[in-house]
């Protein structure tokens, strides 16, 4: 009897606790879908009673309440009363640490990379921690998930952080330590350039074909411009802070010292390489060590890219133009290969080679469409050479609206040239006959043909 009704006294709690549950369920839905309607349309602080309630209550119900909360608590940090900003600013950090416990993934990938970078750009946003404890949950957002750690202002701070430790003495940071996350953070940049430009591809190729953009590529499109922009801004300002440190006073003495400890590792001496070369320290004689030992370990796209540059730099331009080439054979990647030709194409340029520089820039523009800097390079190439082409002067002039349209379609094709290309484009413009001369030489409307070594045509804009 006492058994019976001890499982009968069992079952009553078990239908009464679930009921508690569904009632608690119920209510959590309904402030659920309160709060992220409130959020929508920016009122935050009628969004605030409901969402609490559900974040305590219910913190696994829905991934909107970290995602619409941060939104909330960053403004109340922004215009919140003093006391309001301070618990503000430490229960974000709360919320990110609740987030990466309730919701990790989202739709079945990992966003714990995403989530732990929002964490540390928190703290070095709002002076929260130090340097080394910012630094180090960077890190770890870096390490632990890469593959969504891809926010460029985040990886940026990422490695700025470190500088900052470096540039204040601290002692646990190397000059070798510095240069070699440099590297890593460059290359993730990089990762993500190549992904972003991918994606953009498909459209202007869809565009190149005359086919209309439905109205999701369009807002697609949008967006891929806008990240990269942040990219490309974010690099440059990577690049600008490293540059007084990666010299070749820097660099060759750094290099020579571990070069015995690492001569056996091909990364080492690919990133190596190519900081010497990217620093224009390709001349030190170290280089030749550097590229011998990694064409010798790992013959690749990147040591035969050397080698060439070596033959280039000697005067054999026959030999370096057989390594030049097998470089680009040796690549699979086309990403790669566009860069490994604009490279090459950047390399003639300075040696004087303009038609050969504009067709390897043309050749990596063949792998990727989205590679503005290559349609900067040809703008160059167009307008250094209008005193070189033309048999008058108007005609010469008329060179620069060649290199102003390929200047334009730079800026099109790579948002994040915009500014560059767009300066580029106006100065050409600029240089470029006037409405007043086109009404003087009567010629508006005319095709001018450029016979020297651009062998291309313009035609007269109408007055």
């Amino acid at each position: 009897m006492k058994k019976k009704y001890l499982k009968y006294t069992l079952l009553l709690c078990l239908i009464f606790q679930n009921s508690l549950y569904s009632q608690d369920t119920a209510a959590c839905m309904q402030d659920l879908s309160i709060f992220a309607e409130y959020v929508k349309v920016k009122n935050y602080a009628s969004a605030s009673e409901p969402w609490l309630r559900v974040r305590e209550n219910c913190p696994d119900i829905n991934a909107a309440i970290y995602t619409y909360g941060e939104r909330i608590l960053k403004n109340n940090i922004k215009n919140g009363t003093p006391q309001v900003i301070e618990a503000s600013k430490i229960d974000l950090i709360k919320l990110y640490d609740e987030w990466l416990r309730y919701f990790p993934k989202n739709k079945n990938k990992s966003i714990v990379g995403d989530v732990t970078g929002r964490k540390a750009q928190a703290l070095l946003d709002f002076k929260m921690a130090e340097l080394n404890e910012v630094y180090k949950i960077f890190d770890e957002a870096f390490t632990t998930d890469a593959a969504s750690f891809t926010n460029p202002k985040f990886l940026y701070n990422y490695f700025k952080t470190l500088y900052d430790r470096y540039k204040s003495g601290d002692k646990e940071v190397s000059m070798e330590m510095l240069f070699n996350k440099y590297e890593e953070v460059s290359e993730k940049f990089e990762i993500e350039t190549v992904a972003l430009a991918k994606k953009l591809d498909i459209i202007l190729k869809k565009e190149e074909e005359g086919k209309p953009l439905t109205s999701r590529e369009q807002r697609r499109k949008k967006v891929y411009n806008i990240n990269s922009k942040a990219i490309g801004t974010f690099l440059s300002n990577l690049d600008a802070i490293i540059v007084k440190e990666a010299t070749c006073e820097n660099l060759i003495p750094l290099y020579k010292t571990n070069f015995d400890e690492f001569k056996e590792n091909s990364v080492w001496l690919k990133r190596a390489a190519n900081r010497m070369d990217s620093k224009e320290c390709s001349d030190d004689p170290f280089f030749v060590t550097l590229v011998e030992a990694l064409h010798a370990l790992d013959p690749s796209a990147d040591s035969a890219y050397y080698l060439g540059l070596l033959n280039d730099k000697s005067g054999n331009a026959d030999e370096a133009l057989k390594y030049y080439e097998e470089s680009i054979s040796l690549e699979t990647d086309n990403y790669r290969k566009a860069k490994i030709l604009l490279k090459i194409a950047n390399k003639f340029r300075v040696a004087g080679r303009r038609s050969s520089a504009r067709n390897y820039a043309i050749k990596a523009l063949s792998y990727q469409p989205s590679l503005g800097r290559a349609y900067l390079l040809i703008a160059n190439l167009y307008a250094d050479s209008a005193n070189d082409c033309g048999n008058s002067q108007f005609n010469k002039r008329a060179v620069y609206w060649l290199a102003a349209e390929f200047a334009k379609k730079a800026s099109s094709v790579d948002n994040s040239l915009s500014k560059i290309a767009k300066k580029a484009a106006d100065s050409y413009s600029g240089r470029a006959p006037s409405k007043t001369d086109i009404f003087t030489e009567g010629n508006a409307g005319a095709v001018i043909k450029f016979d020297c070594w651009i062998n291309r045509s313009i035609t007269v804009p109408k007055l």
